[in-house]
């Protein structure tokens, strides 16, 4: 069994952060781990608060497990403070060779809540020469680029900055924030420039009230597409389709947004 350590914050409710994560991984059929960057007080209306857990924490976290296990993948997400993210950055170093990195850039929460300092914004983007894949939502990539990302031609000027100046590898721009249909774009480090994939999306019945985790949910799966070996565009392919049927099964469970609901059908033996 392929295993993948996510790195990201706590969220009691369930719905994304960590605990979202481990379901996410365990449901590709991959054995998942755990590193806590932040601890949230939250439910499913709100995020009342933020707490980082200490930065050396978080490293010895990562040394002590990576000794012992190393991952075949890792996800990366909520990071809270600069530390943490410089921190996170040297635990790296301890993976193995080739393993893929994903990344969600997650500053901010549904609500506007800060989930990172922007202090920190200059050490994230610094983090991003060592993914696989940066998986930012529009706000996030506005917010890290000074591009408009609304259109066609901004969201390709901005991720053309993410491969060649951020050096990414590859970045998909998760398009669920634009007007109009929800398409995404993965743009992957070329020589001759980017190469540009536009996936189309459609909205979905029920997403109105809001559905919690969905960006925590696409890079868990993406991670475990690439630890069990599909390349890139296939992951994201068969991340996006879950994240999509998660979604026309998303269910209430408290009085603000719902959650995502898993099936088996996405579960893979590879």
């Amino acid at each position: 069994m392929k295993s993948v350590l996510a790195i990201a914050g706590s969220d009691p409710t369930g719905g994304a952060g960590l605990q979202a994560d481990l379901q996410v991984i365990r449901h590709f059929g991959c054995h998942g781990m755990g590193v806590v960057s932040a601890l949230t007080v939250q439910d499913t209306q709100k995020v009342h608060s933020v707490l980082p857990v200490f930065p050396s924490v978080v490293l010895d976290q990562l040394r002590c497990l990576v000794n012992d296990v190393q991952p075949d993948a890792v996800k990366i997400g909520m990071l809270a403070s600069d530390d943490v993210v410089r921190n996170t950055s040297l635990g790296l170093a301890s993976l193995p060779e080739g393993a893929p990195i994903v990344i969600d850039p997650i500053l901010f929460a549904s609500d506007g809540t800060a989930l990172l300092e922007r202090r920190a914004y200059a050490a994230l983007i610094e983090l991003f020469a060592l993914a696989t894949v940066v998986t930012p939502n529009l706000p996030e990539v506005e917010t890290l680029t000074g591009e408009d990302a609304s259109g066609r031609r901004g969201s390709e000027r901005a991720a053309a900055r993410f491969v060649e100046e951020f050096k990414s590898a590859a970045v998909l721009i998760k398009g669920g924030h634009r007007d109009g249909a929800p398409d995404d774009l993965l743009a992957i480090r070329g020589d001759a420039g980017p190469e540009l994939h536009w996936f189309e999306g459609t909205r979905i019945e029920g997403e109105a009230r809001g559905v919690h985790g969905t960006g925590c949910a696409l890079s868990s799966a993406i991670a475990a597409g690439l630890a069990q070996g599909r390349g890139i565009v296939e992951a994201v392919e068969h991340a996006r389709a879950f994240v999509a049927e998660g979604i026309s099964n998303a269910h209430v469970v408290g009085g603000g947004a719902q959650l995502l609901g898993f099936t088996t059908s996405h579960r893979t033996a590879r």
